[in-house]
């Protein structure tokens, strides 16, 4: 690794401190999923809601768009997030279900 130029520093610990933050929002949205998990099961729901994941990915993209953020690159992380979630789902209630 090389040595950074001393005037990174300071965009480099704003960018670790954001890289946090962004994993506590993951791990605080992985709960919300679980509680998704406990709410599912106890209504017949499937783990994939095709319209639901539609909006969650258009809500992510029009945020994306409003702040000037590339959308297509906000789009596929978020079609990533929302597949790591619906996985998540189906580890336990399996991939079947009414919507």
């Amino acid at each position: 690794m090389t040595t950074p130029h001393p005037a990174m520093a300071p965009v480099r610990a704003e960018i670790d401190r954001l890289d946090r933050a962004l994993v506590a929002l993951l791990i605080e949205r992985a709960a919300c999923i679980d509680r998704a998990i406990e709410v599912k099961a106890a209504e017949g729901l499937p783990p994939r809601i095709p319209a639901r994941v539609d909006e969650v990915v258009e809500n992510a993209c029009a945020a994306a768009a409003d702040g000037g953020l590339d959308v297509a690159f906000v789009e596929a992380l978020w079609r990533q997030i929302v597949e790591w979630s619906i996985a998540r789902e189906e580890r336990v209630l399996g991939s079947g279900g009414a919507e």
